[in-house]
């Protein structure tokens, strides 16, 4: 019990403050195909397979996916994981979002993730609006960057 506390805790610190700064650049391999990232509203969210407080904010995920696409939302799950792991991961818990790997944590580290998940939403002109836990993105948040 208290060890899955720990656990839980240890993936849900927050990283340093990105709010107003552009997206840095880094390299990101995509599962499927490569979308185009360029000039769209983007929802970044760091996390990894083995992170119950990331597999818990899947399904939220996939729902603003589902709720946004239509309107030029980008959902992009990152994480630093191998691509076999992934795959079969995503056999158990479907993700409808688009899925990268950022080998070697370089986006990571330039964006400070210190803990995960942790959710960047980033508007049409490449700026960080919003950071922070994916569960505690609001619509109002989303509805933003999308007008």
């Amino acid at each position: 019990m208290v060890a899955a506390l720990v656990a839980g805790f240890a993936c849900s610190l927050v990283s340093a403050e990105m709010v107003g700064q552009k997206l840095p650049s880094g390299t990101l391999n995509f599962l499927g195909p490569k979308p185009e990232m360029e000039g769209k509203p983007l929802l970044l969210e760091f996390w990894a397979t083995w992170c119950p407080p990331c597999r818990e904010s899947i399904p939220h995920l996939n729902e603003i996916h589902a709720k946004y696409k239509d309107r030029g939302l980008l959902v992009v799950g990152v994480t630093d994981e191998p691509n076999a792991v992934i795959r079969k991961f995503q056999k158990e818990v479907p993700m409808d979002y688009a899925v990268a790997t950022d080998t070697g944590g370089r986006l990571n580290e330039k964006m400070g993730v210190s803990g995960i998940p942790q959710a960047f939403l980033v508007n049409k002109s490449g700026e960080i609006v919003w950071e922070g836990h994916p569960m505690k993105l609001r619509d109002e948040d989303i509805g933003q960057i999308l007008e």
